[in-house]
């Protein structure tokens, strides 16, 4: 073990923040939906007046109670966290 340390580096790295999990509930049936957003990949940049934002839009559906869509809009600053959110056909828990 301690020639495959020395070969690997030994001590891994403190994992940063890489996923913004959220919850939201179904309008229509009540469900509770859980997404995720990858903070890495799934981030597109919006320029606007001072600064960099970037945004993630989400279609969440159920498991088959319903076929509501549920749509998430969210925009975090240029060091991820989160400034704004939105939702269409449900509610953020």
């Amino acid at each position: 073990m301690n020639l495959l340390q020395k070969l690997f580096g030994g001590v891994s790295a403190k994992p940063e923040k890489r996923y913004y999990i959220f919850s939201v509930k179904c309008r229509r049936c009540g469900e509770t939906i859980e997404g995720r957003v990858d903070l890495d990949n799934d981030l597109s940049i919006e320029y606007e007046d001072g600064g960099d934002v970037f945004y993630a839009r989400k279609g969440l559906m159920g498991n088959g109670k319903c076929f509501q869509r549920i749509e998430v809009d969210l925009k975090f600053s240029a060091s991820r966290e989160l400034v704004e959110k939105q939702i269409t056909g449900g509610e953020f828990i």
